[in-house]
């Protein structure tokens, strides 16, 4: 049976802090990591794609915001359907003209999934999901005051929009995902975190004003598909104690149970629920995690960069 590994994309992997953000930034960058899982695939693993949408996700917000004298904004549900499309359509793509280049024949589909969430979670009355670009504190005040928006502190890198980021209970999709799998599809799935919905009386979905994280998404995903690995992709090459300060330290291989300790002494909305989802899928599974960025996935599978995350006992 062929190893699978579910490799999660962060937002801001795919459109990193400091560059302009135009669409074929995005597909250069892509097209790093894609190579990287063509080949991947071409040695046996098979591969179930998922991505974030944080600062795309945002833009898309921004743009209904800004033509709602016209246009009726859009909930953020459909923001998150949207952004599931567009940037599931440029991995699906780049994979595979990737796939083909190494001369492997395999479907890549893109599915729109949605992820059943709790009313009770206590999220929704403390927001803390970063969405949409990073502004000054000043600029971010200014747009909280006069657009209702929750703003907050995003690390040391500036100041976003925050949102509700329910704990996802189950990925709606899941048996379609298992049928395209069996099928030798190449999957793209829980875009975004997934878009969030109730599920009410008489199994009726219900969407809702939230984002769920990508990465909590992806490891109940993995956990449910049984991978023998999770790759977190994201835009710093690994997990560092006291990061951004004079102190860092980069940390080459550490246990869940110091994955999940170091995940409160971080920010929730960067690297510590990156910390936290791995951490709690590899404590349920015994597997491993990974977590990387764009240049270095295949270098950091073989254990030469990035973080891994293990069980403990090894």
């Amino acid at each position: 049976m062929k190893q699978l590994d579910v490799i999660a994309l962060g937002g801001n992997a795919i459109l990193p802090v400091g560059q302009a953000g135009t669409i074929y930034e995005q597909f250069a960058i892509t097209r790093l990591t894609m190579g990287q899982i063509a080949e991947m695939v071409g040695a046996g693993r098979e591969v179930v794609v998922t991505h974030g949408n944080g600062p795309i996700v945002g833009n898309i917000v921004l743009r209904s915001e800004a033509m709602r004298e016209t246009i009726p904004p859009m909930p953020l549900g459909i923001c998150v359907a949207d952004s599931q499309g567009g940037i599931g359509y440029m991995i699906q793509q780049v994979l595979r003209n990737a796939l083909r280049e190494q001369g492997l024949d395999r479907d890549v589909v893109t599915l729109v999934t949605q992820v059943s969430v709790d009313a009770s979670d206590p999220a929704f009355e403390n927001p803390t999901k970063p969405i949409g670009p990073f502004y000054g504190q000043a600029e971010a005040e200014a747009l909280a005051s006069k657009e209702g928006w929750v703003v907050a502190e995003d690390g040391n890198r500036g100041w976003r929009r925050v949102v509700p980021s329910p704990q996802p209970k189950g990925v709606v999709e899941l048996g379609v995902i298992r049928k395209l799998l069996d099928a030798g599809c190449l999957t793209i799935a829980v875009g975004g975190g997934g878009i969030p919905v109730f599920v009410e009386a008489g199994n009726r979905l219900e969407g809702v004003e939230a984002v769920v994280d990508k990465d909590h998404a992806s490891a109940l995903l993995a956990r449910e598909l049984g991978a023998q690995r999770l790759i977190v992709v994201t835009s710093v090459d690994a997990v560092y104690r006291n990061f951004g300060t004079p102190e860092e330290q980069r940390i080459a291989r550490m246990t869940a149970a110091e994955a999940l300790e170091l995940s409160r002494e971080v920010p929730a909305g960067s690297m510590g629920a990156k910390l936290e989802a791995v951490a709690g899928f590899v404590r349920d599974t015994g597997a491993q995690a990974v977590i990387t960025r764009p240049e270095d996935v295949l270098a950091a599978t073989a254990g030469e960069r990035g973080t891994i995350i293990y069980a403990g006992g090894e």
